[in-house]
């Protein structure tokens, strides 16, 4: 048996020798899942980010562009550091917020990248760039923040931000990761899908040191990013920033259109802030800032305030009456105040005269007429039906719904029907005199001044209305811009009542708002206050000009500023003339604006 032993050994060891040998080969040559991982561990995967795209305004000056910006990103698996004051103090960070940002990359991925420092400027990162050879597992990736030459129409274009867990959750096309910018408001977020391009990807060859050894495979594999498509937005710069002058130190809205297009000239939230603060690394507190100021300057008071639109719902009264045959040029009533107050003017009034003197107890008594048709037995269900008739003609005005501006955040207002009193007060327990306040633009009525300035784009345009928008061209063509911005809108009133209406709301402004009279330039007006409970009422404003060539219609509210006749008129008057002419020639009427001085 010992003669063989030394066989059996050598056997065992040749056998042992062939296994080894044969799972070699099979690893070297007919298997290549190693080579890949190894090849993944020397292969650093770097996204490019594309340039947004640019934002111009109708006139093609800029309004939005890039700055360039770099991120620290780290793998957490390859990342260590001896020295955590020393790379503190190198890359002006404090430990905590090390700490943190690294704990957030562990819980996302260890292998993938994931932001350690974000949004290093140019400067900064000229200073520490000679540092990142010293830490393994970190690179720099470079992206852009939004930049404004110009610090206007901050609610209009928005602003862009990290992306939020609840947005990736729901990003169904898997573009977005973790650390990626995307449009938080205003056009940014609207138009997201055209300005923020297509992601490339580079591959690049590091040692163990992390230092980049060149493209892998001479860049074979590398997909190229496609910048986002340039807009040409409906902003007419010039008039934004003057508007946005004559409303500093207010609080308020100017909304002004191009009544045949429906395109947006100015959007005024008053008051707003400097876009440019709300970009860098200095984002979230800043944000922090904005969110928190009493005087909201974050909220977009020209498409989410609502108020009672006041007496410039007389208007649409009027129209709605003169189509349902309720009321004729003729239709005469006296100023009877014990039905409801108003102000001293000649008695009785046609609907001319009403419009003109913006008449009370005239719409008191033409809205009775519009509800109480006498259609049934039933008192109280005549008006039911009366008003939920009346309500779906107010309704093609473009009221009591969203328009569908291209900004989100839009609110509808409220055009109240017979089911929100049967809620409030009972099925059968209420009637005219419970909602005559209805008939002059106050109650339960509430309309942002997007609509109201739309109102202004329908009283000049005859009858219809194209949806307000923002968008006049995609990457110089203007077959892009959505379709339903192409689209005439019928309020269902023919053409022949707007002549009535018109002629009289260019007399209005002699009756209710001298202010706004502007030499040489036909001014078409209505004014409004709106009841305030908790204060001094709104002044609001509507117009459109030249009467005869309407080329801007345009929406004034100045909060707390009472008569519609001072603030908004005079502010309305200024923007038409600086719209129309380019320059004012009224100079005291601009300074009475500036003070702001109009409770006296």
């Amino acid at each position: 048996m010992n003669n063989y032993r030394p066989f059996v050994i050598g056997g065992v060891i040749f056998l042992v020798g062939i296994v080894l040998l044969t799972k070699l080969f099979l690893i070297q040559v007919t298997d290549d899942s190693y080579i890949r991982k190894a090849e993944r561990n020397a292969i650093q995967r770097i996204v490019d980010h594309p340039y947004r795209g640019l934002v111009y305004d109708r006139n093609n000056r800029l309004l939005v562009y890039n700055n360039p910006i770099f991120d620290l990103m780290v793998i957490p698996k390859e990342f260590s550091v001896k020295d955590t004051i020393q790379f503190c103090t190198f890359f002006n960070i404090s430990k905590e917020v090390l700490v943190e940002n690294l704990q957030a990359a562990k819980s996302y991925s260890w292998v993938k990248p994931s932001p350690l420092i974000r949004q290093i400027s140019i400067e900064d990162f000229a200073r520490i760039q000679d540092y990142l050879i010293d830490y393994r597992g970190v690179f720099v990736m470079s992206r852009s923040v939004r930049s404004y030459p110009q610090p206007s129409a901050a609610n209009a274009l928005g602003y862009i931000g990290e992306i939020s867990a609840g947005q990736l959750e729901r990003d169904a096309t898997k573009y977005y990761r973790q650390g990626d910018y995307v449009g938080l408001s205003g056009l940014e977020a609207y138009y997201e899908p055209e300005l923020r391009g297509r992601k490339g990807v580079k591959y690049r060859m590091v040692n163990v040191r992390g230092v980049d050894k060149g493209p892998f495979k001479d860049g074979e594999l590398d997909t190229l990013s496609i910048p986002g498509k340039n807009l040409q937005s409906t902003i007419d710069l010039d008039l934004q920033q003057y508007g946005e002058m004559l409303m500093a130190g207010k609080r308020g809205s100017v909304v002004a259109l191009e009544p045949k297009s429906g395109e947006i000239l100015s959007l005024i939230s008053a008051p707003s802030y400097d876009p440019n603060i709300l970009t860098g690394s200095k984002f979230g507190e800043n944000y922090s800032k904005l969110n928190q100021d009493g005087n909201k300057p974050l909220f977009n008071r020209p498409v989410m305030a609502m108020y009672p639109p006041g007496s410039i719902f007389k208007i649409v009264q009027s129209l709605v009456g003169l189509q349902e045959g309720i009321l004729s040029p003729n239709t005469t009533f006296s100023c009877n105040r014990s039905l409801v107050a108003c102000h001293n003017h000649p008695s009785p009034v046609n609907l001319f005269g009403a419009i003109r003197n913006s008449c009370n107890p005239y719409y008191h008594q033409a809205f009775r007429l519009m509800i109480n048709r006498e259609v049934s037995s039933n008192t109280f269900r005549d008006t039911q039906i009366g008003l939920d008739k009346w309500r779906e003609a107010v309704l093609k005005f473009g009221l009591g719904d969203r328009l569908g501006v291209d900004i989100n955040g839009e609110k509808g207002g409220s055009i109240p029907s017979s089911q929100l009193y049967n809620r409030v007060y009972g099925d059968g327990r209420w009637k005219y005199s419970t909602i005559y306040s209805l008939s002059i633009g106050q109650g339960e009525m509430l309309v942002t001044p997007l609509q109201m300035a739309n109102l202004a784009a329908i009283f000049a345009n005859k009858g219809y209305y194209y949806i307000p928008h923002f968008i006049k061209a995609v990457d110089g063509d203007s077959t892009q811009i959505p379709a339903k911005f192409r689209e005439k809108q019928y309020t269902g009133v023919d053409e022949r009542y707007f002549d009535l209406i018109q002629d009289a709301m260019k007399e209005a402004l002699s009756g209710t708002a001298a202010r706004a009279i502007v030499q040489d330039i036909a001014i078409a007006g209505k004014t409004g206050t709106a009841q305030n409970p908790s204060g001094e009422d709104h002044s609001v404003f509507i117009a459109f000009a030249p009467k005869e060539d309407p080329k801007i219609a345009i929406a004034v509210y100045v909060e707390n500023a009472g008569w519609g006749g001072r603030a908004a008129a005079s502010t309305a008057s200024l923007m038409i003339e600086k719209y129309l002419r380019g320059h004012i020639t009224r100079p005291a009427l601009e300074q009475y604006v500036l003070e702001g001085k109009f409770i006296y």
